[in-house]
């Protein structure tokens, strides 16, 4: 089918990659067009406007950063036309209440909206082993559930469009809450001079175990956070989509401010746009850097 990608930073590049090795043709846009040169080197058209990317398109596939990039892309008055008679696929992480707002934008200009923000990242994506979850209608999750098992192992829909994002908001916090934590226990072993395989092996052996933390072991053990699959900048962004939410919804946000807090600070260190795994030199400064 005919395909239309819009942002192709680290998540929207994979999924690029694996819409074209699965046999769609793809029409890309993104604002930065440098973004777009690996693409273009797989044989994937590059179009030079989002109007352009979305003139022969059935569907549009959104992997703008936040709903403020959305709007500014997608609402623009060059390209708010393309969304007549289109079904219009937002996959990256945004509030409930702006996924809403911007299904009601789409309906008015004749269109047709699903969320669908995912977990995993560069190596799921082109793997097509992202788990998908899906806001909006069931029939228009009927028909393009062809296109999600493209790109995902697990494919559901969570109810009406809202729903999908704030389950991503719940599973995200959890990714800072954690890698927080991992980051606290690995200083307090190093400190304490005990033995990291030790650790590790009776951390995997007992309920508290969580996959990520074998993940993020290399790059805390050798602080290396380049080369990033999420970076700091964009784990902060979502933790305020979070904060925002549970506050709407009248529930105690103090934990997850102080995760907020090392995350504000990480990037105050020159780490935004590195691994968000790099929060632990804020928990545990490599020597020569203060705290």
């Amino acid at each position: 089918m005919n395909v239309a990608l819009l942002g192709t930073g680290l998540l929207g590049e994979a999924v690029a990659e694996r819409l074209h090795a699965a046999g769609h043709f793809l029409s890309v846009y993104n604002r930065s067009v440098e973004k777009t040169h690996a693409l273009r080197q797989h044989g994937i058209r590059i179009a030079p406007t989002a109007a352009a990317a979305m003139s022969k398109a059935q569907v549009v596939v959104l992997l703008l950063a936040d709903a403020a990039a959305i709007r500014a892309v997608l609402f623009d008055p060059r390209t708010s036309p393309a969304i007549k008679e289109r079904t219009i696929i937002q996959m990256g992480t945004i509030g409930p209440s702006e996924s809403r707002s911007i299904d009601e934008e789409v309906t008015r200009l004749g269109g047709r909206y699903l969320e669908a923000p995912v977990l995993g990242s560069i190596t799921e994506a082109k793997a097509g082993t992202l788990l998908i979850m899906v806001g909006g209608r069931p029939e228009d999750y009927a028909e393009w559930t062809p296109l999600f098992h493209a790109l995902g192992s697990d494919v559901r829909l969570i109810g009406p469009v809202g729903k999908a994002a704030v389950m991503k908001l719940a599973l995200n916090q959890l990714i800072a809450a954690e890698m927080a934590a991992f980051a606290l226990s690995f200083g307090l072993i190093r400190e304490g001079g005990v033995n990291r395989d030790t650790f590790m092996d009776l951390l995997r052996k007992s309920a508290l175990y969580a996959p990520m933390f074998d993940k993020k072991l290399p790059r805390l053990a050798t602080r290396q956070y380049e080369q990033p699959n999420f970076s700091t900048r964009h784990l902060l962004k979502d933790v305020d989509l979070c904060l925002a939410a549970a506050d709407q919804a009248h529930l105690s946000t103090d934990g997850l401010r102080g995760v907020r807090s090392l995350l504000t600070d990480t990037i105050a260190r020159g780490l935004g746009e590195v691994d968000y795994s790099a929060l632990y030199e804020r928990v545990d400064p490599a020597e020569g850097n203060t705290r």
